[in-house]
């Protein structure tokens, strides 16, 4: 049997081993690199894909207000128009046959292009708008993520020295077993906390790769890449204290707002728009007298060609009572976002207060924890207590620990909920 047993011993071990070489090429393939929080958002705000397809759009807005301005920009236009004709004398196109001709064509006043051309503007600006709250959304994820990768690998390094204080719990309450001094019962217990803390640490290594693979991709890093977050001392981001005050500068910097602004103004703008389409000719006589009277070989015009709205049709009126509808969406939609900004800052304060006063209550727990682990010390060393209850008394410790990091990550990230909605995150942070 004691034979059976060592060879299943070595059957295991060998299979570790095996398992082991196989994950060996994935994790040489995955760069695991060491950032601070500025280094971060720096990257982020470089390559983050998101980031880069706002920052498209604005290209994109910039070239449609071009392509709109399009008809009031001269154009001219060389070429022959001499061709045989029988009867009345035209060219192909419709003109007068001539052996060299040259044009230039451009609006001088359009109306209804006018106002695409207003409304491609505030395109524009809406664009910008899109991409500041596209890049205030980013600097939030990317700090957001930062911050648990960072009480991810904190934690876990607690975990695991609460890990290996229990084995010694468990090695020291062994031999007392065997010395008769303890039940067996106690070293189950033991064991049994053991198991519990190696699952706690395999639980909190597996989020501490999922933190820093997410954050790799904030990042705009390939998905094999992880980001670890640099330890640094690292000041707390102030809050405003006056709640109302911190209302008011996000209402005013909230470009979710300004979206919605430029929104309605763009649609304004359609409807005028609309409502200045028409057409209208008006031939000269005079001109057809001249040119059949006499011949002359040179000919030129310089003039414009003048249309006035008379009937237009239903459907520009129809179009802009569909943009009308869109404009009063628009305003229920400001006042809405409006009560839900106040709503959502009034909710993150309570949030950071709730935060704020776990951490205190954390921080104390672990300070009488410290202390008392300061005592079982002196106590082991006047022979007054066995080493098995200081390491107890550690483990406890670094459980306090734990708790300690969650209360703090919890307030740090209501801290930053708060600066988000304020619009103030990313000069808070950098």
């Amino acid at each position: 049997m004691g034979h059976s047993g060592n060879h299943a011993d070595t059957l295991v071990e060998t299979m570790k081993l095996y398992a082991l070489l196989l994950m060996l090429p994935l994790c040489a393939s995955a760069a695991v690199k060491t950032m601070t929080l500025r280094q971060a958002l720096d990257i982020a705000l470089s390559q983050n894909p998101d980031l880069l397809l706002a920052r498209l759009d604005q290209e994109k807005a910039r070239s449609q207000v071009t392509i709109v301005r399009e008809p009031f920009v001269p154009k001219v236009y060389a070429g022959s128009g001499a061709a045989w004709t029988t009867g009345f004398p035209n060219s192909i196109e419709g003109s007068a046959p001539s052996i060299v001709q040259a044009r230039t064509v451009m609006a001088l006043f359009n109306r209804p292009q006018s106002y695409l051309v207003a409304q491609a503007n505030e395109g524009v600006r809406g664009a910008a708008i899109q991409a500041a709250l596209r890049e205030q959304e980013v600097v939030y994820r990317v700090a957001s993520l930062f911050l648990d990768a960072e009480q991810a690998g904190r934690s876990l390094e607690a975990a695991q020295r609460q890990a290996e204080s229990l084995v010694r719990v468990r090695e020291l309450t062994g031999q007392r077993v065997a010395e008769g001094r303890e039940l067996a019962i106690e070293s189950r217990k033991v064991n049994l906390a053991v198991l519990r803390a190696n699952q706690h640490v395999d639980a909190l290594s597996l989020d501490l790769i999922n933190a820093e693979t997410a954050l790799a991709l904030a990042l705009g890093m390939n998905p094999d890449d992880r980001v670890r977050a640099a330890v640094e001392e690292r000041a707390a981001v102030d809050v405003p204290v006056s709640e109302e005050e911190s209302i008011e500068r996000a209402l005013e910097n909230s470009n979710e707002l300004k979206t919605l602004e430029s929104n309605m103004q763009s649609k304004t703008l359609e409807i005028r728009s609309y409502r200045a389409v028409a057409q209208y000719s008006l031939f000269a006589k005079y001109n057809y007298q001249d040119y059949f009277a006499k011949f002359q070989r040179n000919n030129a015009q310089l003039g414009a060609s003048i249309e006035i709205p008379l009937l237009v049709g239903r459907a520009p009126s129809a179009q802009a009572s569909q943009a009308e509808a869109e404009v009063a969406k628009l305003r229920i939609e400001v006042a809405r976002t409006r009560a839900r900004i106040t709503s959502d800052l009034r909710r993150c304060y309570q949030d950071l207060k709730r935060a704020e006063s776990s951490r205190e209550v954390a921080r104390a727990d672990l300070d009488l924890a410290r202390e008392e682990l300061t005592i079982d010390l002196a106590q082991m060393d006047e022979g007054r207590l066995p080493l098995a209850k200081v390491e107890e008394a550690r483990a406890t410790e670094n459980e306090k620990w734990l708790a300690y990091y969650d209360a703090q990550h919890a307030a740090e990230v209501a801290r930053l909920n708060v600066l988000r909605q304020t619009g103030t995150l990313e000069a808070a942070l950098r």
